[in-house]
Protein backbone atom coordinates (compact mmCIF):
# COMPACT_ATOMS: atom_id res chain seq x y z
CA UNK A 1 0.00 0.00 0.00
CA UNK A 2 1.52 3.34 -0.91
CA UNK A 3 0.91 7.15 1.14
CA UNK A 4 -1.26 7.59 -2.21
CA UNK A 5 -3.50 4.71 -1.52
CA UNK A 6 -4.15 5.07 1.88
CA UNK A 7 -5.21 8.88 1.77
CA UNK A 8 -7.28 7.47 -0.80
CA UNK A 9 -8.53 4.41 1.01
CA UNK A 10 -9.52 7.07 4.07
CA UNK A 11 -11.34 9.75 2.15
CA UNK A 12 -12.93 6.72 0.44
CA UNK A 13 -14.21 5.53 4.08
CA UNK A 14 -14.73 9.61 4.48
CA UNK A 15 -17.28 9.98 1.20
CA UNK A 16 -19.17 6.36 2.20
CA UNK A 17 -19.44 8.44 6.19
CA UNK A 18 -21.02 11.60 4.97
CA UNK A 19 -22.93 9.62 2.07
CA UNK A 20 -24.76 7.66 5.11
CA UNK A 21 -23.12 4.44 2.81
CA UNK A 22 -22.73 2.18 5.67
CA UNK A 23 -21.62 -0.73 3.51
CA UNK A 24 -19.23 0.98 1.65
CA UNK A 25 -18.04 1.98 4.93
CA UNK A 26 -17.73 -1.52 6.09
CA UNK A 27 -15.82 -2.57 2.64
CA UNK A 28 -12.84 -0.39 3.60
CA UNK A 29 -12.33 -2.16 6.59
CA UNK A 30 -10.57 -5.48 7.08
CA UNK A 31 -13.02 -8.58 8.97
CA UNK A 32 -10.99 -8.19 12.42
CA UNK A 33 -10.98 -4.47 12.27
CA UNK A 34 -9.82 -2.89 15.83
CA UNK A 35 -11.89 0.14 16.42
CA UNK A 36 -10.99 2.59 19.62
CA UNK A 37 -14.26 4.47 20.56
CA UNK A 38 -13.38 7.51 21.70
CA UNK A 39 -13.15 7.54 25.68
CA UNK A 40 -14.53 3.84 25.07
CA UNK A 41 -13.33 0.23 24.62
CA UNK A 42 -11.55 -1.62 21.98
CA UNK A 43 -14.43 -2.96 19.85
CA UNK A 44 -12.84 -5.70 17.21
CA UNK A 45 -14.31 -7.09 13.96
CA UNK A 46 -17.23 -6.26 11.28
CA UNK A 47 -19.99 -6.82 12.86
CA UNK A 48 -19.00 -4.80 16.06
CA UNK A 49 -18.84 -2.16 13.52
CA UNK A 50 -21.41 -2.52 12.37
CA UNK A 51 -23.60 -2.27 15.18
CA UNK A 52 -21.79 0.90 16.50
CA UNK A 53 -22.77 2.40 12.92
CA UNK A 54 -26.37 1.34 13.59
CA UNK A 55 -26.49 2.65 16.98
CA UNK A 56 -25.06 5.96 15.81
CA UNK A 57 -27.47 6.56 13.17
CA UNK A 58 -30.09 6.09 15.45
CA UNK A 59 -28.91 8.58 18.23
CA UNK A 60 -27.28 11.54 15.53
CA UNK A 61 -27.29 12.78 12.11
CA UNK A 62 -23.69 13.78 11.36
CA UNK A 63 -21.90 15.32 8.32
CA UNK A 64 -17.79 15.67 8.49
CA UNK A 65 -16.55 18.37 6.31
CA UNK A 66 -13.32 20.10 6.10
CA UNK A 67 -11.44 16.48 6.33
CA UNK A 68 -7.57 16.42 6.30
CA UNK A 69 -5.90 12.78 5.53
CA UNK A 70 -2.45 12.65 6.00
CA UNK A 71 -0.25 9.12 5.59
CA UNK A 72 3.58 7.81 6.49
CA UNK A 73 5.65 7.15 3.64
CA UNK A 74 4.31 3.34 3.38
CA UNK A 75 0.82 4.00 3.82
CA UNK A 76 0.71 1.38 7.09
CA UNK A 77 -0.53 4.79 9.24
CA UNK A 78 -2.59 7.10 8.31
CA UNK A 79 -4.64 10.20 10.36
CA UNK A 80 -7.36 12.24 9.94
CA UNK A 81 -8.58 15.67 10.98
CA UNK A 82 -12.10 16.93 10.38
CA UNK A 83 -15.30 18.78 11.68
CA UNK A 84 -17.88 17.04 13.00
CA UNK A 85 -21.50 19.14 12.44
CA UNK A 86 -24.50 17.32 13.68
CA UNK A 87 -27.70 16.87 15.44
CA UNK A 88 -28.50 15.00 18.45
CA UNK A 89 -31.28 12.80 17.93
CA UNK A 90 -32.33 10.25 20.45
CA UNK A 91 -30.81 10.53 23.82
CA UNK A 92 -27.57 8.02 23.84
CA UNK A 93 -26.86 5.91 27.03
CA UNK A 94 -25.22 7.81 30.04
CA UNK A 95 -25.38 11.59 27.93
CA UNK A 96 -27.51 14.68 28.48
CA UNK A 97 -31.15 14.48 26.86
CA UNK A 98 -31.85 14.67 23.22
CA UNK A 99 -33.70 17.42 21.83
CA UNK A 100 -32.44 17.60 18.81
CA UNK A 101 -29.54 19.94 19.40
CA UNK A 102 -26.96 20.85 16.76
CA UNK A 103 -23.23 20.68 17.71
CA UNK A 104 -20.22 21.19 15.77
CA UNK A 105 -17.19 19.49 17.41
CA UNK A 106 -13.24 19.32 16.24
CA UNK A 107 -12.03 15.77 15.95
CA UNK A 108 -9.84 13.19 14.53
CA UNK A 109 -8.83 9.53 13.70
CA UNK A 110 -5.58 7.33 13.49
CA UNK A 111 -5.63 4.15 11.07
CA UNK A 112 -3.66 1.16 10.39
CA UNK A 113 -3.68 0.05 6.78
CA UNK A 114 -3.28 -3.46 6.04
CA UNK A 115 -3.59 -5.25 2.81
CA UNK A 116 -5.62 -2.35 1.07
CA UNK A 117 -7.87 -2.15 4.08
CA UNK A 118 -8.35 -0.34 7.23
CA UNK A 119 -7.28 -2.53 10.07
CA UNK A 120 -7.72 -0.44 12.87
CA UNK A 121 -9.74 2.72 12.96
CA UNK A 122 -9.35 5.16 16.62
CA UNK A 123 -11.47 8.14 16.55
CA UNK A 124 -10.70 11.22 19.06
CA UNK A 125 -13.03 14.47 19.93
CA UNK A 126 -13.06 16.44 22.84
CA UNK A 127 -16.66 14.87 25.07
CA UNK A 128 -16.73 17.99 27.48
CA UNK A 129 -17.15 20.27 24.66
CA UNK A 130 -19.93 18.41 22.95
CA UNK A 131 -21.73 18.29 26.29
CA UNK A 132 -21.53 21.99 26.89
CA UNK A 133 -22.55 22.21 23.28
CA UNK A 134 -25.90 20.06 23.65
CA UNK A 135 -26.25 21.12 27.48
CA UNK A 136 -26.25 24.95 26.07
CA UNK A 137 -29.29 24.39 23.73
Amino acid sequence: MTQQNSIALIRRYYAAFNAGDWEGMLACLTDDVAHDINQGKRETGKSAFRAFLEHMERCYREQLRDIVVMAGEDGARAGAEFVVHGDYLVTDEGLPPARGQKYVLPAGAFFDVRDGRIARVTNYYNLPDWTAQVLGQ
